[in-house]
């Protein structure tokens, strides 16, 4: 397993790592990713560690906490082995204290964090979603003051806007507080949004891609193409709502590349797609999910091979799209593009 620094921080991480939704799952979306019980959650916890993935993800809004209960349960004698990463912001009730990162919050839910995963320090916090009802200032001194208590080591943000971040890393950069290194996002060969702003922003201010939904919402799993719908059995009849849009003519040129290479490197679709993320720019670690070990296994199949110049171009193609106002002259227009060329990778 290769490992690397999480964005400028010296917390070095494995490429692949665990995403814990699926352990506990219950209520209309979780329920659909999976219902691992501790026993099960234990088996691909081994797995893992055997694999050299040692960093384990989860939130607490999945399952309403019983997804962190669940890992902890798993973890259980060898909290010293693992990394811990645990998300909050997002409401997980109707009460005026359930949601948002006011002081009063992220204390609280950090507290209850670490009862349900049975440890004394989370290795790498992330506030979920952006509270724009609360200070940056407020939030970050916050963060910064749990940091120094030692219950927190690292943290970050998911699904912020980069101005979001930018407005965060200045408030802490002000005040000499901690600031965020890890950027949990949703990047995939059917959705690269996370290119046109968010990229270059991490490369410019030392923040580590933590890669969510790496296989599209699981459209990349190869049993979708052209001649193969949606299959009577798949979680995207209920949970597609739920995730990020895909154009259907974009997933299937995607996925007719995919084949393609997959085919040339005998690997499977969801492998190929996944080494293709491994590979970009920022991305620090990248995070997958099973719900069994057969899955895990072709997972972790994802690395240790790496793909061909001419294989990353020709997906790279399939997968590329206009880039909205106000990136795509920076990539159509020489003058622009003189500016600011293109990250390298």
């Amino acid at each position: 397993m290769e490992y690397r620094n999480l964005g400028a921080s010296g917390l070095r991480v494995p490429v692949l790592s665990f995403g814990a939704g699926t352990f506990g799952g219950s209520g209309p979306l979780f329920s659909h990713w999976g219902t691992t019980d501790v026993e099960e959650a234990r088996r691909l916890v081994d797995i893992c560690l055997e694999a050299g993935v040692n960093l384990f993800d989860t939130a607490d809004v999945y399952s309403a906490g019983a997804s962190e209960e669940v890992l902890g349960e798993a973890i259980k004698g060898r909290r010293n082995e693992v990394l811990i990463s645990t998300k909050a912001s997002l409401p997980v009730g109707d009460g005026p204290a359930d949601w948002g990162s006011s002081r009063s919050r992220l204390i609280a839910s950090v507290e209850a964090s670490l009862k349900r995963l049975g440890t004394d320090h989370i290795d790498i916090f992330q506030l979920h979603a952006f509270d724009a009802s609360t200070p940056v200032e407020e939030v970050v001194s916050t963060l910064d003051r749990l940091v120094q208590d030692g219950k927190l080591r690292y943290i970050g943000v998911s699904n912020f806007a980069g101005w979001q971040i930018m407005k965060s890393l200045a408030a802490a950069e002000k005040h000499g507080q901690t600031r965020y290194v890890a950027n949990q996002v949703y990047y995939s060969l059917v959705g690269r949004d996370y290119e046109w702003d968010l990229m270059p922003l991490g490369a410019d201010q030392g923040l580590g891609a933590l890669v969510w939904s790496p296989l599209g919402w699981g459209r990349l799993t190869g049993k979708i193409s052209r001649s193969k719908p949606i299959p009577a059995g798949s979680r995207l009849h209920e949970t597609a709502d739920f995730g990020p849009p895909v154009d259907d003519e974009l997933l299937y040129k995607v996925v007719d590349a995919l084949e393609e290479v997959a085919a040339e490197t005998g690997k499977t679709v969801p492998q190929v797609a996944i080494n293709w993320l491994v590979g970009r720019p920022t991305v620090s670690s990248v995070i997958i999910g099973a719900r069994n070990e057969e899955q895990l296994r072709q997972n972790l199949g994802a690395v240790g091979w790496s793909l061909t110049k001419e294989q990353v171009e020709k997906l790279d193609a399939a997968s590329a799209v206009t880039a909205p106002y106000p990136y795509f002259p920076y990539r159509r227009q020489e003058g622009f593009a003189r500016l600011n060329p293109p990250i390298a990778g």
